[in-house]
């Protein structure tokens, strides 16, 4: 059953259960998108492996979420068992054979994984916005810094570069407003609040360097086998908004980076988006307009992405109609809105006259679903009752000693394990500041000792400087005259002296793609 150029699924069922013929996956429609849907428990996981082990056996990388740690399995051989064997057995799967395939385990924290990091000035504001869940006043807060980053050339790294961006455009509103735009201080520090809130929930260990390399996800082993990139996300799971505005700049990254080339023969990388409805949950109908435009216009880059959710109606339908490869599991009809899914799902698929597709979706099997992928001139096959074949990988998870193992020989070893933290906003901020603290300093001690070495003869004098009981009465008067002004504190002056740097750093912005990521 095993065909070059193909991904073997499993084997279609006629109506009276009997075997109906291999369903297959062609690698050159494999860049077309996919989605792979089902109620809990109905089997999509062990599907996600199935095609994940099938494009890295051709030889494409493939990236995916762990959710719950069973797809980490993937990188040991299979063992005999009897429901793989039966399923095997089933289908006719007559040159079933175990196997294993190269992982890189990654992991935001560090603990089942090396470390995945990029930097904020990478994400760009539109992620960042969509990651604080901020209002539409704080997300113009937040293009004016990451335009007044990129014009000053303030390198934004890690969460303290950006608050301390704040920090400064808080102290400088006023000045900064009448160069950018309106910048209100109640929604700086409604961001300042939503940092601090992020950094509990564990983002600061999102930010930072070394960034991950887009190559380092898209290599292929000795063996010729695509290596695949297995994303520790169980703890990653308890921020939802993380995790998927993670996948989704990883997902700008690809788009961004990687050149145009057509329709290849096979994809150069598959992405796979588990629990994808958390990408569209409340999502901003900008972010869901960008989202589409990727999916549609990332196919040519020779990238796949494979939705991965629970139900159809959690892909919006501008993104549901790129998606030409489809694994539809059961779906329960309990509640209207579940109803009207397993009416959305049948309506998707070209038809079988030999069954109604409504009606199946809520009877198929655990294992089993009803598969259409794209054949000939990239047009949708009739939809096909399926039975998955048997991973050749483990299905299970790994223990934390082969876990473990796999790690201690990764080709990425010791690239991203270690942080790295050079001169950035922060550190180049606190050093203008400081030039300017003390430039003001010296000069408010030179003009001390000129009062004191001038006596009377200066005719003028500054606010809140005073000279001898002779003139007292004569900067009396200056002061009455001027009694609304209070002098500016050195932190003020600093404050202004970086506003004006960044002031004539204009045209010096860096490019940025559709969904605010840099351009390189």
């Amino acid at each position: 059953m095993i065909e070059d150029g193909k991904i073997f699924i499993g084997a279609s069922r006629n109506p009276d259960d009997s075997i109906n013929k291999p369903e297959y996956l062609d690698l050159k429609f494999g860049n077309r998108h996919g989605l792979v849907t089902g109620a809990t428990g109905t089997g999509k996981t062990v599907t996600l492996q199935v095609l994940a082990e099938g494009f890295s056996r051709a030889g494409v990388p493939v990236f995916a979420a762990d959710i719950k740690g069973d797809l980490s399995g993937i990188a040991a051989r299979g063992e005999a068992k009897d429901f793989l064997t039966k399923r095997a057995e089933q289908i006719g799967f007559t040159d079933y054979e175990f196997d294993q395939f190269p992982v890189i385990f990654w992991d935001l924290f560090g603990q089942k994984g090396h470390r995945v990091r990029t930097t904020v000035a990478e994400m760009g504001p539109l992620l960042l916005a969509r990651l604080m869940d901020a209002s539409e006043p704080q997300e113009g807060v937040i293009n004016i810094a990451f335009k007044i980053a990129d014009e000053a050339g303030l390198p934004l790294l890690d969460l303290k570069d950006f608050t301390s961006l704040l920090n400064y455009m808080g102290d400088n509103a006023s000045e900064l407003s009448n160069q950018f735009g309106l910048i209100s201080k109640a929604s700086v520090g409604s961001i300042q609040r939503a940092l601090l809130v992020l950094e509990q929930q564990g983002a600061e260990h999102f930010f930072g360097e070394p960034a991950l390399k887009i190559s380092d996800i898209m290599r292929t082993h000795t063996n010729g086998y695509g290596q695949i990139s297995v994303l520790a996300a169980d703890k990653l799971m308890m921020n939802p908004r993380l995790y998927a505005t993670f996948l989704l700049w990883l997902l700008s990254e690809l788009f961004e980076e990687l050149p145009e080339v057509g329709d290849p023969e096979k994809p150069k990388l598959v992405f796979f988006f588990d629990e994808a409805h958390l990408l569209f949950n409340d999502a901003p109908k900008v972010l869901v307009e960008r989202v589409e435009q990727v999916v549609r216009l990332i196919r040519s880059k020779g990238v796949g992405v494979y939705f991965v959710t629970q139900n159809p109606l959690d892909v919006p339908e501008t993104v549901l109609a790129q998606l030409g490869n489809r694994a539809q599991h059961a779906l329960r009809a309990y509640s209207p809105r579940e109803q009207k899914a397993v009416k959305t799902a049948a309506e998707t698929f070209r038809p079988n006259p030999a069954f109604d597709c409504a009606t199946v979706i809520t009877n198929l099997g655990t294992g089993e679903a009803l598969v259409s992928t794209l054949e000939a001139k990239g047009a949708p096959s009739i939809v096909e009752r399926t039975l998955i074949r048997p991973p050749s990988g483990r299905v299970g998870p790994l223990t934390d000693g082969e876990r473990q193992q796999v790690m201690d020989k990764s080709p990425v070893l010791g690239l991203y394990d270690e942080d790295i933290d050079r001169e950035s906003a922060f550190e180049l901020l606190a050093a203008r500041a400081k030039k300017a603290a003390d430039a003001e300093a010296a000069k408010r001690a030179q003009e001390e000792a000129a009062e004191q070495q001038g006596g009377t003869t200066s005719g003028w004098t500054l606010p809140g400087f005073g000279g001898d009981d002779d003139s007292r009465q004569g900067r009396g008067q200056s002061r009455g005259r001027s009694s609304g002004y209070q002098r500016e504190t050195v932190v003020e002056a600093a404050m202004k002296s970086v506003a004006r740097t960044v002031a004539t750093q204009v045209g010096r912005a860096l490019v940025r793609g559709i969904l605010g990521s840099l351009k390189r």
